[in-house]
């Protein structure tokens, strides 16, 4: 149901089916859409589980984004009943990663971007951790995007709202604490900042805080999945990822 804290759309699967399916314009946007939260997360995989430098990291997702996603309609391929999105592309990500490796080390594929991939970048690949799993940074990168896109919704919501108080009391009693190691405040160091009446309003505010941080939480996870259940076990998963990467700052 929407209500005045959830301005928010949930597009589910449909916008896969729009950046698979549409054509000009409106499958433009929903790429886009569709893969901010995940470039930044797929070169970070290249980086950390496959030690690509960095620019070429950045070559080997442009190439990937060119060639599969735009040329080869990647995309509609994505298919709900398969498994989740994100995997789905990681998956094709890797292909693509080790098939340019294999054939420019052997000298039957063209550069990509104009440089081909030298034999020590293009050789066997390892994991800079062994013990790390197979999707570990990748997962991780993609949990904190959508953390931070979540968070930037919430923000947004109180400025629309003109409650700024709200925003203040989850980043003092939240964000602060859970990225940047600082204590959070008191009851009684929030009453004085925001000009609270008593300890007690400042934590019903902190309650409504992490409620309308659930609602955008879940706003973001169901741009991808399609119902209840399927956000419910999502989160748990960013929970899970989040709790083995803890530590990162904002």
């Amino acid at each position: 149901m929407s209500s005045a804290l959830d301005p928010f759309p949930s597009t589910h699967w449909t916008l896969v089916a729009q950046a698979g399916r549409e054509s000009g314009e409106a499958k433009r946007q929903a790429l886009g859409q569709l893969l901010h939260r995940y470039i930044g997360p797929m070169r970070s995989h290249l980086i950390v589980r496959h030690r690509v430098p960095p620019d070429r990291a950045d070559d080997l997702v442009q190439g990937f984004l060119a060639s599969q996603v735009l040329e080869r309609d990647l995309i509609q391929r994505a298919q709900k009943e398969c498994g989740r999105f994100r995997t789905f592309l990681l998956v094709a990500l890797r292909r693509y990663a080790q098939n340019q490796a294999r054939h420019e080390q052997s000298g039957r594929c063209a550069a990509v971007n104009g440089r081909p991939l030298s034999a020590a970048e293009g050789g066997d690949w390892e994991p800079e951790c062994p013990a790390a799993q197979p999707d570990e940074v990748f997962d991780l990168r993609w949990a904190r995007a959508v953390l931070d896109e979540a968070v930037r919704r919430m923000r947004h919501l109180c400025t629309v709202l003109s409650r700024p108080d709200v925003w203040g009391v989850f980043d003092a009693r939240v964000l602060g604490p859970a990225f940047d190691g600082a204590e959070p405040l008191d009851y009684a160091a929030l009453v004085r900042r925001f000009h609270f009446t008593s300890p007690s309003q400042a934590s019903n505010v902190l309650v409504t805080s992490k409620r309308m941080f659930t609602r955008c939480l879940r706003s973001v996870i169901a741009e991808y999945e399609l119902d209840e259940a399927e956000i419910g076990r999502e989160i748990d998963d960013l929970r899970e990822i989040l709790s083995r990467g803890s530590g990162g700052k904002r």
